[in-house]
Order: C-alpha cells, then structure tokens, then sequence
C-alpha cells in the first residue's frame, strides 16, 4: 500500500502548494519575511510607526454558502467572501489589516479548484492591502463528500490604542448609519438554500426574474470589503462604534456595541430592502422578524456617529460614491426595534 491508494496524493498537494505560492506572492507587502511552505509565516510588525499599538485579530468562516459554490463549480468568490468578511470584523474596532492566513480542508485536493479558491483570497488581500502569507491545506479521505471543502480564515491587524473603537462612547442621541451590502454576505444560506432549493425546486442556473439574475448569480455575490469607504471617517475620528452585520442580523450584532442602558430605533423605511430578500420573504413565508434576524436585509455594516458629526460623514461617504443611509438612532433603555416593534 501507499498514500495515494489511501485517498492522500502528496504530488497533487505539492503541485497546488506551487501554484499557491505564486498566488500569494504577489499580496505580499513589506512587512512580509517568509516564504509560503515555511511552518510559520513571519510578519515584521511596523512598530516605529504606532505610539501604543493594539492588535485586534479574527477568525471565521463562509457557512454553507459553500454548498452553492460546489453545485455551480464557481470556487472564485468564496476566498474574496472569507477575507472580506474578516477584514470588516477588525474593522469594527478600528483595525486596519497586516495579515491573513487560511486553512482549506477537502476530502481529495484538486489543484485547479485550490487555486481558484485561494486566488479569490489572494484577490482580496491585495484590495484590503493584507499580506497572505501562509496556510494550511489539509486533504483528508472520507472525511468530505466528493468535491466538497471548507474554509477558514484568520487575520491580524492593528490600531492605535486611543483609536480603538469598543463602542463605550455611544449614547443617546447618537445616529446610525447603514451601509448597504451585496447580497446575503455569507449569512442565512441554510435558510435560503431551502426556500430556493427545497420549496421552490430551482437549480443553480434558474433564472430568478424578480432578482434579476441566476439562482447562483445571486448567491454568490462576493460579501464586500468596508475598510475603504470607511477609513476616511476613522481617519477623522467621526466614528464612535461600528457592528458588522453578519449571523443574527441587525438586532443581534447591533446589540453586541451598545453600551448597557442605550438600545437602538432602526426606521424600516430608511433604506430599500433589495429584491433578493424581498424575493426569498415570499418565497419562503418568512416572518418580518425572522428575515431580520436571519439576513443582514440590504445593510451591511452600521456606523454610530454623534448627532453634529453624522451629516459630515454622510457627506464623505457620498462624495466616495457609497450610499449610505441614516437608519435610526441610538435611544435610552434596552434592545433593538424595528420602529416601535421589537424585532
């Protein structure tokens, strides 16, 4: 016997561990000192350039959302969705990103789908400005239904102490600002994978008119980077806590930055719920409650800005192209509604 016949082909591994690094390579950025394929990656941290630096880290996944990516054979996005998504979550606290590693397991690795998926990554890293410098990529027989994977990613970035945002300066009075997202992000596709799938019979490639677009098309958005658009606003310190809209939706990311004794009014008709949840509420008869707890409904990310600084970032946001709305304020007491609805 040997590896191969076991289920494990360390040349096929080798030769995608080559195509990666020529991949990752090119997100490099100065601070980078190692190789891919060294058992550590090695990050000289810009110390000279921070008074009293904070690193924040994160971890975490792309959920189910993979599934779409195995029935479509579309392996692109998934990498963007996995930096992105843990770029915007040290971006809440202020962070802006040195690095990124990630870890890719399947059941047998074929090199041509790693390296679109790490290319996604690689994509991304170069847009948020985060060096991909390492990883793992673990094949493992009979753990993984045939051409099925999953991804995990980790980031490290940095802040200045006294910029470091934790939300404990918000209070009554303040201002929400939503950003808009792109689709469902890479939450709620358990739920929505049985709405399109299950209860309405689509396939990947349906054509969804009220969407205007494939089935795939729609689900694989990429879920967007906000360090960009928001960078300038930190820059000017007009941000007092920011929530990243991920699982649990706006009330149960939201509440996780407001201070004890502040809760939140969201107004409903402050921005335009888009037409992929509005078609999947349908489809699916799903209660209000449930599509807000669920999906992140349009909004992506929500800014917390004192009342005389949330028209100047308005403002900014426009002149960056970014639409941005006030969605509700900050309020006395406890919770998150909906209008005067608790959600």
């Amino acid at each position: 016997m040997d590896y191969r016949q076991s289920g494990v082909d360390i040349d096929s591994g080798d030769n995608a561990v080559q195509r990666i690094k020529k991949i990752a390579r090119a997100t490099f950025t100065p601070g980078v000192l190692s190789e891919i394929g060294a058992f550590g990656g090695m990050f000289r941290f810009p110390a000279a350039t921070y008074a009293d630096p904070v690193l924040v880290s994160s971890a975490d996944g792309v959920g189910t959302k993979l599934k779409i990516a195995f029935m479509s054979g579309v392996h692109n996005t998934v990498g963007a969705d996995l930096v992105n998504h843990c770029v915007n979550d040290i971006l809440v606290h202020g962070a802006e990103p040195l690095f990124f590693l990630d870890y890719l397991a399947t059941g047998r690795l074929e090199p041509d789908v790693a390296e679109q998926v790490v290319g996604g990554m690689a994509r991304a890293c170069g847009e948020n400005g985060c060096a991909l410098i390492g990883g793992e990529t673990a094949e493992m027989p009979g753990f993984y239904h045939a051409g099925e994977y999953d991804l995990a990613g980790f980031i490290v970035g940095v802040v200045e102490r006294e910029r470091l945002l934790d939300g404990r300066g918000i209070q009554a009075g303040d201002r929400l600002i939503g950003l808009p997202s792109t689709g469902l992000h890479t939450n709620g596709y358990s739920l929505a994978r049985r709405i399109v799938f299950e209860a309405l019979g689509l396939k990947v490639d349906s054509l969804v008119p009220e969407v205007g677009d494939t089935v795939a098309g729609a689900l694989l958005r990429v879920h967007r980077s906000y360090l960009t658009c928001v960078r300038p606003l930190l820059e000017r310190r007009l941000v007092k806590g920011m929530a990243h809209i991920t699982g649990g939706g706006i009330p149960g990311n939201l509440s996780r930055i407001l201070p004890r004794g502040t809760g939140a009014r969201i107004e409903r008709d402050s921005w335009a719920v888009p037409p992929l949840f509005r078609f999947l509420q349908a489809a699916g008869d799903v209660p209000r409650g449930e599509m807000f707890r669920a999906f992140n409904m349009g909004i992506g990310l929500i800014l917390a800005c004192a009342p005389a600084d949330a028209d100047l970032a308005m403002g900014i946001l426009k002149d960056e192209g970014e639409s941005a709305n006030l969605i509700g304020e900050v309020v006395s007491g406890s919770g998150v509604v909906l209008g005067s609805d608790p959600f």
